[in-house]
């Protein structure tokens, strides 16, 4: 069920719950994201798994959810040997599983439909460096394709996520103008810089002016670095804020996986990064769509649901 306002209007009423890890939840689900397309291969031989990880998500209070098209491009596609019809299908695909997983609640889901870095094809850690050695206009050209079927497939907003410079933003936000779909921009970040080293204020106000950026912020990051970049974020482009960490580990190459820093190869910070107070700062500071990046499962978005729900009751 598609909610009948429009996320930018429900964002100027209050905050809202994002989802966590999809590829955690699927990764619960005994499924194996070895493959370069990682969760995005899924849109091909596993769809209903991915379902029920939305479903998950949905069950958990999520009330935005991210499709598994992150990983999912016309290029990665190709080299499985996806032609490029089929592959259009699936990143179609992608909001349909989600808007279908939504609609088990009465109030409705809002679906973002995953535009993920350049870096995320590549399949190597690329997103977390960034500078790949192309320009804007290259990065332009990679991106508007996936982003003109995505929009095309009626998502409530496309999340430009996890993004590591700001060549790429630029880039991101070019394809995206006339999309008819509103965006967010969201950056991973290494505390107040780009993971390729940019300011972080430079950074967001790239979407400052832009009219059709909803809400600005940071993914796929350590909490501690969410902390910090929250103002920021708001005082740079005067926009609600999207916020969704990581659980405070490390993404490590060789692995393909996530590690918890000084905590032993493979382990996970035992806490959860979402209390009652941090929450509350990040909504004082402009945060309004909260949630979870990598190692963030049900659980803890249960744990966020559980927190706004309270705030919201005054408690």
């Amino acid at each position: 069920m598609k909610p009948a306002r429009t996320l930018a209007g429900a964002l100027a009423e209050g905050s809202l719950v994002l989802d966590g890890g999809l590829s955690d939840q699927l990764r619960a689900q005994g499924t194996d994201l070895s493959d370069e397309l990682w969760s995005a291969r899924l849109l091909d031989d596993g769809p209903e798994q991915i379902e029920a990880a939305h479903a998950a998500y949905v069950r958990a209070g999520a009330q935005v959810l991210i499709t598994a098209s992150y990983q999912a491009t016309y290029e990665g596609f190709a080299r499985r040997g996806v032609g490029r019809d089929r592959a259009s299908r699936l990143l179609a695909d992608s909001v349909a599983l989600a808007r279908r997983a939504g609609a088990e609640v009465a109030r409705g889901i809002w679906v973002a439909a995953s535009v993920g870095p350049y870096g995320a094809m590549l399949a190597d850690g690329g997103e977390y460096r960034g500078r790949y050695g192309l320009s804007v206009r290259e990065l332009e050209r990679f991106h508007r394709p996936r982003i003109e079927t995505l929009a095309a497939a009626g998502p409530d907003v496309l999340a430009l996520e996890t993004v590591p410079d700001t060549d790429e933003a630029e880039a991101l936000l070019r394809a995206a103008r006339g999309c008819g779909v509103p965006v967010w921009l969201s950056y991973t970040v290494a505390g107040d810089r780009t993971r390729a080293g940019q300011p972080l204020d430079e950074a967001f106000a790239l979407a400052a002016g832009e009219d059709g950026v909803i809400a600005v912020g940071v993914n796929c990051c350590d909490p501690s670095d969410a902390d910090t970049s929250i103002a920021l974020a708001a005082s740079t482009t005067g926009k609600p804020v999207v916020v969704y960490p990581n659980n405070g580990g490390r993404w490590d190459e060789e692995s393909k996986g996530w590690a918890g820093e000084g905590r032993g190869e493979g382990a996970l910070p035992p806490a959860s990064p979402f209390t009652t107070d941090r929450l509350r700062a990040w909504q004082t500071s402009g945060a309004r769509l909260l949630g979870g990046c990598c190692s963030v499962g049900p659980s803890g978005i249960a744990e966020v649901a559980a927190l706004l729900a309270a705030e919201k009751d005054g408690h």
